[in-house]
């Protein structure tokens, strides 16, 4: 089993990341074979300074190693340093139909009213997402469900692709279940919205570089309700925020939010707030110190860099030769 999977180097990393996909990252390597890219080439459909896409290329490879990523046991490389990744984005780009494309509910959302001054290259990411996949016939993907949309048009362009050219060298890939459970982790100061980068305000998130006070503060002013917590999962419908400080004490604890609640029932948040920030300072502090050492050895970064982005040259090069021949390239 082959798992492959990327993440924009745009911003640094916050909790949301952690538990929603990092920390999964980290238990599949016992499970599979598995390839992480930096996707810096999906990170130019946004504005973007050159050198601080550099920069955060080397940061982001730092935070991956310092949650847990083995560059001995994962293949870990930026996107760019396999060409194979553009080129077969553009084979697959004369496969793919403009009809399928305009279904896709992420462009809509990020365009929003200026769909028509958009960059094409917005609009046709979901491609080059397909290529990344495709390129190393990688039997499964981890996805979140609101990215279950863009494995099914990898599956759609894998499938007209071995139709049209006569072949079963693409592979559709499936929706990887193993590593876990990923929470969903929303807006310390919004629980119907996602913990995001993107949020203009930092009190709405934990980043993996907070210092323990910084966290507990966060903690401490996160938006929440007077009602004392339920003893169960039911009672917590149409209470956000309350449920959201639930799950992410749930997923740091590896418990069930059941099994929290149970232990929790009848407490306020006066007292589980503190409970919450010395769980997050207990996993977040040494994380943030191997992420300090990992930025002091830039050199170190870009060795593993470098070593990964050979192997996934040597990995993706017959499937990029097959497909060129497939079309009458080669």
């Amino acid at each position: 089993m082959r798992v492959v999977s990327g993440i924009q180097p745009t911003g640094s990393l916050h909790l949301g990341n952690l538990l929603g996909a990092i920390l999964r990252w980290v238990r599949m390597q016992d499970e599979a074979e598995c390839l992480f890219f930096l996707a810096d080439l999906h990170a130019l459909t946004v504005n973007s300074d050159p050198a601080q896409l550099r920069t955060q290329v080397r940061d982001m490879a730092a935070a991956l190693i310092a949650s847990g990523i083995d560059p001995a046991r994962s293949t870990l490389f930026a996107q760019s340093a396999v060409p194979a990744h553009s080129e077969l984005a553009w084979l697959l780009q004369c496969t793919a139909r403009m009809g399928w494309l305009s279904r896709m509910t992420q462009f809509k959302d990020k365009a929003g009213k200026n769909r028509e001054s958009s960059s094409v290259g917005l609009f046709t990411y979901p491609v080059l997402q397909a290529a990344d996949i495709l390129l190393y016939r990688a039997s499964h993907v981890p996805v979140g469900e609101d990215q279950k949309q863009h494995i099914e048009l990898a599956r759609d362009i894998a499938v007209k692709f071995n139709t049209d050219f006569d072949t079963d060298l693409l592979v559709p890939p499936e929706p990887f279940i193993g590593g876990g459970a990923a929470a969903r982790v929303m807006s310390l100061r919004d629980g119907s919205a996602k913990m995001s980068k993107s949020d203009p305000s930092d009190m709405s998130r934990i980043n993996l570089t907070d210092d323990n006070d910084l966290i507990a503060q966060k903690i401490r002013k996160a938006r929440t309700d007077p009602e004392p917590l339920p003893e169960n999962v039911a009672l917590l419908e149409g209470r956000a925020e309350a449920r959201n400080l639930v799950g992410i004490m749930a997923a740091v604890q590896g418990r069930s939010v059941e099994q929290l609640l149970a232990e929790h029932a009848g407490q306020g948040f006066g007292a589980f707030k503190p409970a919450l920030a010395d769980a997050l300072v207990a996993l977040i502090s040494p994380i943030r110190s191997r992420l300090q050492q990992l930025r002091a050895d830039p050199a170190a970064l870009d060795a593993h860099l470098v070593a990964g982005a050979e192997r996934a040259r040597e990995l993706s090069a017959p499937t990029l030769l097959a497909a060129q021949q497939a079309v009458g390239l080669r």
